[in-house]
């Protein structure tokens, strides 16, 4: 019988329209996919609620030099917590290891491979490494006014009303080759986590210096992007730094990737470190421009307008540098108040425009005019929380079906009256042994004082 409702197609298809992975055919992170979704509700919020506020908490991230034990606190926004799959803890190494030596001599005999067995990772020992200090590669010390060695510490300084929680299952090899991890972790019905409550700044403790680590400047800088990028290296977004450095990429690549790419976020990050790893300065110190080379593009390049109110050439050469039209990228620009970011979400989201002409196009500019300052007004508000309780109840997971991160299917299982259902695209159904052991994301909801 045929019932009411959105089907998952067509769902999919008006969330990814105009988005260059998620509206191809190609394999997809379920992650990446929230993300983006949770994007869409930030930019076009719809009366004074907003749906991605019960996901959202801020972190409280401790930076400590080793060597001067000085510290410094930040905050930011995140909407997942992402637990690393801590390997080593194994309660089953034995048996792993006479999988692997069956598994190699099948594959010598060319005879089908023995049965999978698949670690067996407690949950609290991916808890554990997740809130561990970890080592900050290439940290530069405010207080040493040099490099040293530094450990990082997360917290949660608010807790959500839902928690999303990922286990890192896709990863990269020593060949840099993604791989998925087919491990199973014994994922808690009830989880607890007040005890990563943030402390802030404690009693004896001494903060780093607000200092600015210096900036090389080369005498002749030849690289197209340094003129480019200058300005927006002077504001890299560390986020996305990090979050391409927790996939195991040196640190300066990941500086480098995310200034490149004009601060457009981890993903347009990662598409650049995959094309350039090759390049045998890779993980060489990030490198700007002398400021003589910037100073006859105007006192603010990416920032001003010209006397015949053209964006900034400067921003233009970006966008046209990813293949797009010269005229779509100045309409692009004049329609989102020469906002780099919005500028490429405007173009994205209007594909049908690209073989237009310059009229054509202009008849939208006083339109885009009024939604870019609605975004800007909207974006100008801080970080909405719902803070309480760390303590949570589980109510549904989404599974990877596959073992390489190239193909694959999801299934999403949702607790409904007390029982497990299975969503398979269209098809629903009852959910007798429901595998949440080998789930990629798992959703809590906070449970009441």
């Amino acid at each position: 019988p045929q019932h009411n409702g959105i089907s998952p197609r067509m769902f999919k298809a008006f969330i990814s329209k105009g988005h260059p992975e998620f509206s191809s055919n190609r394999q997809q992170d379920a992650q990446e996919f929230f993300l983006h979704l949770i994007n869409l509700v930030e930019r076009n919020p719809v009366g004074s609620e907003n749906p991605s506020d019960v996901f959202r908490f801020l972190v409280e991230e401790r930076t400590q030099c080793c060597q001067s034990r000085k510290v410094r606190y930040t905050e930011r926004v995140d909407y997942i917590m992402q637990l690393p799959v801590a390997m080593e803890a194994a309660t089953n190494k034995d048996e792993l290891i006479a999988y692997e030596l069956k598994r190699r001599e099948a594959e010598a005999a060319r005879r089908p491979p023995p049965e999978l067995v698949r670690a067996k990772i407690p949950f609290s020992a991916c808890l554990q490494a997740f809130s561990e200090p970890n080592n900050v590669e290439d940290f530069w010390s405010s207080a040493l006014q040099a490099k040293s060695a530094g450990v990082k510490t997360s917290r949660f300084a608010s807790f959500p009303e839902y928690l999303v929680v990922q286990i890192k299952k896709f990863t990269f090899g020593l060949d840099w080759i993604p791989k998925k991890l087919d491990v199973s972790v014994d994922m808690p019905d009830f989880l607890d986590i007040n005890h990563l409550r943030a402390r802030g700044l404690q009693p004896g403790e001494e903060e780093l210096p607000d200092i600015a680590p210096p900036i090389v400047i080369p005498d002749d800088p030849k690289d197209l992007y340094f003129r480019r990028f200058f300005l927006l290296a002077l504001d890299i977004d560390e986020s996305s730094v990090m979050q391409l450095a927790e996939m195991g990429f040196p640190l300066e690549a990941c500086r480098k990737a995310v200034y490149y790419t004009g601060n457009l976020g981890a993903e347009v990050a990662f598409n650049w470190i995959i094309a350039h790893m090759e390049e045998p300065d890779f993980a060489e110190p990030l490198v700007v421009p002398a400021f003589g080379e910037v100073a006859s593009s105007g006192a603010a390049a990416f920032g001003a307008v010209g006397l015949d109110n053209q964006p900034p050439e400067e921003m233009v050469a970006i966008i046209i540098s990813m293949g797009f039209q010269r005229h779509l990228a100045i309409q692009a620009l004049k329609g989102t108040n020469n906002n780099l970011e919005r500028a490429l979400e405007w173009i994205f989201s209007h594909p049908e425009l690209e073989d237009e002409s310059e009229p054509a196009l202009d008849m939208m500019n006083m339109e885009n005019n009024a939604n870019a300052n609605i975004l800007a007004e909207t974006g100008s508000e801080g970080p909405r929380i719902k803070d309480g309780s760390g303590r949570y109840e589980l109510f549904g997971f989404i599974s990877h079906m596959g073992t390489s991160t190239m193909s694959g299917h999801y299934v999403c299982h949702l607790k409904k009256e007390g029982r497990w259902v299975i969503y398979n695209d269209l098809r629903v159904c009852a959910s007798e042994r429901p595998p949440k052991d080998l789930g990629y994301m798992y959703f809590y909801h906070r449970i009441p004082s």
